[in-house]
């Protein structure tokens, strides 16, 4: 059975401990199950396990980056007894390297981003790629202590450069919470019969399959990418992507799919990809994932430009 993990991410002082502290103290949240905490950042704010509602949380503090491997995790969890764990990360460590680190059986059910509206611009102005790390994958954005002067419309545009699924939540000082209600329309047709993606759109709709998956499952795209093979994938399929560069250089990642094709495939080769998605528990991913299930596939020139940027 998967172990659900409810992920929250941000830097120091933006407001996690405190939402999961009341998180824990709300009886919704709480039916019996045994929480196992890890705490990888300690802030002023502490938890209060007297407060929690249930009374068994099991609170693990992880120091060093290097102690998220998954025999030291589910050393914990079986310590704990837990069916549940929740973790507040470190705002200056890499999400690969938890996701990394996780056992098989441990999966990512909520992730969400916790940032102080009066320091958020400084920090992706200086640290954008952590920014931008935490912002991929995230459901949601809360902005705390956004009062009147927050340009909503900067920070939109930071969160949609990378993610245009997570919602984003302005909580002003007396904490009284608004959405953002921004609409960003997609540079591709997602109702056509096949959905076309320009080459230097591949990072857009890369970012928006994976955080819509189930609204592109049973639908036809074709896009250009690059072959990847190796023995992790099983036979009569290979992976097809793109290296994208979220921020700078440093942060170029090959983002890729899994495609069932039953010819042989040449690793680096560019090809263009007619397929129909599916929405699928996969080996390769570990986890449900998006599966293309390829129509035809056809040689191709690489793209002007190889690696996509994301803005």
């Amino acid at each position: 059975m998967a172990v659900p993990v409810y992920l929250f991410t941000g830097f120091l002082d933006s407001g996690k401990t405190k939402f999961m502290q009341e998180t824990l103290e709300d009886p919704r949240f709480n039916t019996g199950e045994n929480t196992l905490l890890l705490v990888c950042e300690e802030g002023e704010e502490e938890y209060d396990q007297k407060k929690m509602r249930c009374g068994n949380v099991a609170v693990e503090v992880i120091e060093n980056e290097s102690d998220l491997t998954p025999e030291h995790l589910a050393a914990l969890l079986a310590r704990a007894d837990a069916d549940r764990v929740m973790v507040e990360y470190n705002g200056m460590w890499l999400l690969r390297s938890l996701i990394n680190g996780m056992p098989e059986d441990w999966t990512i059910y909520q992730e969400m981003m916790f940032c102080d509206a009066r320091t958020f611009l400084s920090y992706n102005a200086n640290m954008r790629q952590l920014v931008a790390d935490k912002l991929a994958g995230c459901e949601m954005v809360v902005f705390n202590r956004a009062d009147s002067s927050v340009d909503r419309a900067a920070f939109h545009s930071i969160v949609r450069s990378v993610t245009r699924a997570a919602s984003i939540v302005y909580e002003d000082p007396m904490g009284n919470a608004e959405y953002d209600d921004i609409e960003d329309p997609l540079p591709f047709d997602v109702d056509a019969p096949i959905i076309e993606i320009k080459d230097e759109d591949y990072a857009i709709w890369y970012y928006d399959l994976t955080d819509k998956m189930d609204e592109y499952n049973g639908k036809t795209v074709r896009f250009k990418g690059r072959v990847a093979t190796g023995k992790g994938l099983p036979k009569g399929c290979f992976a097809i992507g793109r290296h994208i560069m979220t921020c700078c250089a440093e942060d170029v990642q090959f983002t890729a799919l899994i495609c069932n094709w039953p010819e042989e495939m040449r690793a680096k080769e560019w090809v263009t990809v007619t397929a129909k998605i599916s929405v699928q528990f996969h080996k390769s991913y570990k986890r449900r994932g998006t599966v293309l299930n390829a129509i035809s596939v056809e040689p191709a020139q690489p793209p002007a430009q190889e690696v996509c940027q994301l803005y």
